[in-house]
């Protein structure tokens, strides 16, 4: 008999981070609360946008007096994760909670997505900054990690923009990009999305973005626009699957996306060394590793 194949649900939500929240442990349970429903739901592993937590910067200021992103940064250190740890360590459940300022051992402040898998805890850090994030420095090191079966990755907003960057996934056997999002124009939202399609073929993998939307008392998130996002490799194992599926773009409330992924079209596309297929031209081939010359004529 055949082993059951590997299959996992996957629930995208954008959010709204000027939500009517009392404080910031309020703040921390709207949050909770919508990835514990996610799961009762069905969903194994859940993706929230960007900048989840600088919804937190109007109830710090209210707290402290002022609002830096080491204040912010602080707060979700003292008052939120502890929750977090709390209440989301559920075997066989996975969540990418969004991003926030948090503090690094020199003092620097980097925009940060906190990862819970199987009870664990692991983050990922921006690489690129865009011009508002001057108060923030880069992270240098972009993680692989494994949950249920697949690889993945979480590569931050303008990331997803820097094909570079994704090229290093190259050959490393990735199955899906995680992409959490913060942008308050539509293009921004259509760079960000046509970026994540342009990955999927490139990488022959899953990638799945979510948005910010709404309005926050927040200079760096002020106003918001975005999508749920879900995006497949356009070959022959994906034929009778449909190679894009988006919410509405919307402003205001919550999208939401689920999806269920298999391994097996994963699986049966890297086997078929004769399609036409850039996910399987390696680092070499590729050019990463292999000096191609740019010759102006």
């Amino acid at each position: 008999m055949k082993p059951p194949a590997e299959t996992l649900s996957l629930a995208l939500r954008t959010f709204d981070p000027g939500l009517d929240a009392a404080d910031i442990r309020e703040y921390a349970l709207a949050v909770i609360r919508m990835v514990e429903a996610a799961w009762d739901e069905g969903a194994e592993l859940v993706l929230l946008p960007e900048f989840t937590w600088m919804g937190l910067e109007p109830h710090v200021l209210r707290q402290v007096g002022s609002a830096t992103l080491a204040e912010v940064a602080q707060a979700f250190e003292s008052e939120c994760l502890p929750l977090l740890k709390e209440r989301l360590e559920r075997p066989g459940r996975a969540a990418v909670l969004g991003t926030v300022p948090s503090l690094t051992p020199e003092g620097g402040v980097r925009n940060r997505a906190w990862i819970v898998r199987d009870g664990g805890w692991l983050f990922q850090d921006k690489l690129h900054l865009t011009p508002w994030e001057s108060g923030f420095e880069a992270g240098e090191v972009l993680r692989l990690w494994s949950f249920g079966g697949f690889r993945m990755a979480v590569i931050i907003c303008l990331d997803i923009e820097v094909p570079e960057l994704s090229a290093r996934l190259r050959d490393s056997g990735v199955d899906l990009i995680l992409c959490p999002s913060a942008t308050e124009t539509l293009r921004g939202v259509e760079r960000v999305n046509r970026c994540a399609s342009a990955r999927s073929v490139e990488l022959g993998c899953h990638v799945a973005v979510s948005h910010l939307t709404g309005r926050a008392e927040s200079e760096l998130i002020d106003e918001n626009i975005g999508r749920a996002a879900f995006y497949r490799p356009s070959q022959a194992a994906f034929k009778t699957l449909p190679f894009a599926e988006e919410t509405e773009t919307v402003s205001v409330g919550v999208a939401r996306l689920e999806v269920r992924l298999e391994k097996r079209p994963l699986d049966l596309m890297r086997r078929m060394t004769s399609e036409t297929n850039p996910a399987l031209l390696g680092k070499e081939l590729a050019g990463i590793q292999r000096p191609v010359p740019v010759e102006c004529i």
